[in-house]
């Protein structure tokens, strides 16, 4: 089964049953062709064999102190950040990467951790206490609610509008589209059409994600000559939109077919 097909076969379900640390790792098979996920999968298993107690405190010191696992601060938009096999082996990653990185940590240890998808900025929320929360891209700091907005205003301004909806955990699916999303940005401004098009077909894959992406998607690869494969993508989103819209966007499928002739 190809890597895209199995990124689709572990979205096809129940969203609390995907395995997050996997899902992550087959998106970065996508750059990197041939990766081991089983392989990087065991890593993980051996970071977590390695923690000294089951605990969220020696959780954070082990991985932000002892293993010095951090923000990458010189080189934020580097893709590498996005891929968890490259974010282990680097030590370096950004919020979001290090938090799954946590979260598959903390699983593996019965240290239950929430993903946090602060507009701007990951984080993590203790899911035994839900006040306490943990900044992995500062060493792993811990925070309250007074803190994250903190953290909040610093990325957004002190005039910002802060909502404590903001705090709230969110799922699997949220996770792996804010990762690609973060790689739709760092491909789109490289005018990267070949890892564009990977990134926005696996996010067209996660439930939740708007259909009109799907027209992104058909953009990108009509601009690499593949007018077949952007009229496919719009016969999709004209059939779920529906009505005007979606007659528009059949006619624009047309239009591209006849310049297969």
């Amino acid at each position: 089964m190809q890597v895209t097909e199995q990124f689709a076969d572990l979205l096809d379900g129940p969203e609390d049953a995907v395995p997050l640390d996997r899902a992550a790792l087959l998106i970065a098979a996508h750059a990197y062709p041939g990766l081991d996920v089983e392989a990087e999968l065991a890593t993980i298993d051996c970071i977590a064999e390695g923690c000294f107690a089951p605990t969220l405190d020696a959780l954070v010191r082990y991985l932000f102190v002892d293993l010095a696992f951090r923000g990458n601060r010189t080189a934020y938009h580097d893709p590498r950040n996005s891929y968890l096999n490259e974010v282990i082996r680097r030590r370096r990653g950004i919020p979001i990467t290090l938090s799954v990185l946590a979260m598959a940590v903390g699983r593996r240890l019965a240290v239950p951790l929430a993903g946090v998808g602060m507009p701007g900025h990951f984080l993590l929320r203790d899911r035994v206490d839900p006040s306490v929360f943990v900044d992995p891209f500062a060493a792993g700091a811990f925070l309250d609610r007074a803190g994250c907005e903190r953290v909040f205003r610093a990325v957004h301004g002190q005039d910002a509008v802060f909502d404590e909806a903001y705090l709230a955990p969110v799922g699997p699916f949220a996770i792996l589209a804010r990762m690609l999303a973060n790689l739709r940005v760092v491909f789109a401004t490289a005018v990267d059409h070949t890892g564009l098009a990977w990134v926005l077909r696996l996010r067209s894959l996660v439930p939740g994600v708007p259909i009109e992406e799907r027209a992104e998607l058909a953009a990108v690869l009509a601009a690499s000559g593949d007018f077949r494969g952007a009229a496919r993508e719009l016969d999709i989103v004209a059939e779920r939109v529906g009505g005007g819209t979606g007659e528009e966007y059949a006619r624009r499928a047309a239009r591209l077919r006849a310049r297969l002739n």
